[in-house]
């Protein structure tokens, strides 16, 4: 899968797409597709504040459990609420279902990111597609 080259992303497996001070979060097709079917995703609520490098929920597959990490930091302006009744749109819609939204405190944390070049050969490193 190409991975779209305006995202950054986390060694984690978590993409933010941004725009200006605002981020928007996800999880990339690699995690999804490691984690299998996922039945449950749990976000934090609009107003709480994320850290970068610090889990701000998870994600819950029928193999495991596994944290969100986030790609910056921020404050919650919007939770994805149509993953609750269909968490499985991760796994279909990995690059355009996203988790959160947020405000970001320091849009300068993203250069510390990797591009989709950078994140495509860590993933074959890791043994991925």
């Amino acid at each position: 899968m190409a991975y779209p080259q305006n995202y950054k992303y986390t060694r984690e497996h978590e993409w933010i797409e941004a725009a200006g001070n605002h981020g928007t979060i996800g999880i990339t097709d690699y995690a999804q597709n490691s984690l299998g079917d996922i039945v449950f995703v749990d976000a934090p609520k609009v107003g709480a504040t994320v850290t970068k490098g610090e889990v701000f929920g998870s994600v819950e597959s029928v193999k495991a459990v596994s944290d969100l990490y986030s790609p910056a930091s921020g404050t919650v302006t919007e939770v994805n609420e149509a993953l609750k009744d269909s968490p499985e749109k991760l796994n279909t819609e990995a690059h355009s279902a996203w988790i959160i939204k947020v405000e970001l405190s320091n849009p300068g944390e993203l250069d510390a990111l990797l591009s989709a070049a950078d994140y495509e050969q860590f993933i074959a490193e890791e043994g991925g597609k």
